[in-house]
This record gives C-alpha cells, sequence and structure tokens, in this order.
C-alpha cells in the first residue's frame, strides 16, 4: 500500500439530541479507551437542538475531560445529517470517526479504525454481520429491514461491504472534503458517506464490529419516515457511479 501522510488528530463526531442519560458513560469509556492507548484525540459532541439538559450536561463533562469539544448546532435546522456535517465543519482531526451518543458503538473499535487509517487506508468500515461481529438485543423489525436494505445496496454498487447503513464508520479528512457537498439531512448521510468515498476511488477496509441497544431514552431513526430519504440518496450515488464518467473521482 502507498504510503498516505500520518495521521496526528482523531476526531471523533458524535450528534446529539436528547442524550443528558447517555452522554457521561459514553463520553468515559471514549476517553478512557482512547487515552489509555496513546491516540492524539478530541471529542467533538454536538448537541442538535435538545430539548432535556444535554447541553448542562456537556458543560459538566467539560470540566472533567479536557478532550471533550460540546458544540450546539446553529446551521439554522436540526436532523442527524446536519449534526453531523456540523460536527466535521467544527472539528480539527485529519482523521474522523462518526459515532453515536448512545454507546453503542464500541471505542475499542473506533481506537481499531485508528490504526487501520495509520496503515494507509482511506477509510475504515466495520460490519456487525460478519464472522467476528456481534449485535446485542437488535430490535427485530429493525434487523429485518437492515439487512434488506444492505443487501440491496450491496448488489446495486457491487461492493463488499454489507452494513453501508451504519454511521460508525471512520474516514481521513481528504477523503471527506472529497466527497462534498453533502446532500442529506438526515440520517441517510450514513449512506452518502461510505458510498461516495467507495464510488470516487478511495481506498477501504472492512472490519468486524459489535453493537449493542442503547440503555437509556429512545432511538431516532424512524424506518417509515427514512425509506424515501435512503432510496434518494442511493439512487444519486448510483447514478454517479454508472453515469458521471468518472467526474468525480479522487486524481
Amino acid at each position: 500500500m502507498t504510503p498516505s501522510a500520518p495521521l496526528t488528530l482523531f476526531s471523533v463526531v458524535i450528534p446529539a439530541r436528547d442524550e443528558e442519560e447517555s452522554l457521561p458513560s459514553t463520553i468515559e469509556d471514549i476517553f478512557t479507551i482512547f487515552t489509555a492507548a496513546g491516540i492524539p484525540h478530541e471529542i467533538v459532541v454536538i448537541d442538535d437542538g435538545s430539548r432535556d439538559g444535554t447541553w448542562a450536561v456537556l458543560q459538566e463533562l467539560k470540566r472533567k475531560f479536557p478532550t471533550l469539544v460540546p458544540t450546539q448546532n446553529a446551521s439554522g435546522a436540526n436532523g442527524f445529517g446536519r449534526a453531523i456535517i456540523w460536527g466535521l465543519d467544527h472539528s480539527r482531526g485529519d482523521a474522523v470517526v462518526i459515532m453515536m451518543a448512545d454507546a453503542s458503538d464500541s471505542p475499542h473499535d473506533a481506537a481499531k479504525y485508528w490504526r487501520m487509517l495509520n496503515e494507509g487506508h482511506d477509510c475504515a468500515f466495520g460490519s456487525r454481520f460478519v464472522s467476528g461481529g456481534e449485535v446485542i438485543d437488535y430490535p427485530r423489525v429493525k434487523l429485518f429491514v437492515n439487512r434488506i436494505a444492505n443487501f440491496l445496496v450491496r448488489i446495486g454498487f457491487n461492493i463488499p461491504l454489507n452494513d453501508t447503513t451504519n454511521a460508525f464508520k471512520a474516514y481521513r479528512r481528504t477523503v471527506l472534503d472529497g466527497c462534498r457537498p453533502f446532500l442529506a439531512p438526515h440520517f441517510n448521510l450514513t449512506v452518502e458517506l461510505p458510498l461516495k468515498a467507495i464510488v470516487r476511488g478511495y481506498t477501504f477496509a472492512i472490519t468486524p464490529i459489535s453493537w449493542r441497544n442503547r440503555k437509556f431514552g429512545v432511538a431516532k431513526l424512524k424506518i417509515k419516515e427514512m425509506g424515501s430519504r435512503y432510496f434518494f440518496i442511493c439512487a444519486y450515488v448510483w447514478l454517479e457511479k454508472y453515469f458521471s464518467r468518472g467526474d468525480y473521482r479522487r486524481k
């Protein structure tokens, strides 16, 4: 593999809406594991219009964890995708990992992503559905829909990744800059980012990861609301893949 520029800072981007109960353990686990692994990092948590005490909790946590960078989405509109884009725009790392506020993603897996990026990969993608992967307490209906959606994406784009819809992925900053502008304002950003990266010719590696259901609060993803939005983004990137004649591929 051709040597890539050494990485200096890993930005953890976490969108948070009404996550006052989940954030303390999530932030503590990331900080503890990254510090023990010697990973230079910042934890950028985006308060996306919370109506509970999320912002106050973040201010308190900031006094305990010096790498925490709380920010509020001031883009003028809320939404999972908008919050992530706000976090990307307000993070400093030359590598970024997107994680959930509810502690469903393992910081140990995020540390593995950092090592994979430092091996020279442009992207580090995890899968919960390969040998060594694990899901704990996944709602059955969502699991069924997830597997169908990911199968269709894998076939439509002819890619080996079977967990495209999972937000928990890591990218070099050069990849994210090369995938702009971002179109998806909601959870469909989770497929826009990896599909654009793959279609535009960035390298990636896949590793098994684990996922566990949240302990506090309720999930924000509403399947009925997101179906058409996922389809739109997939169709958009599919058209780029097969009809743009490589105009947007990395040079």
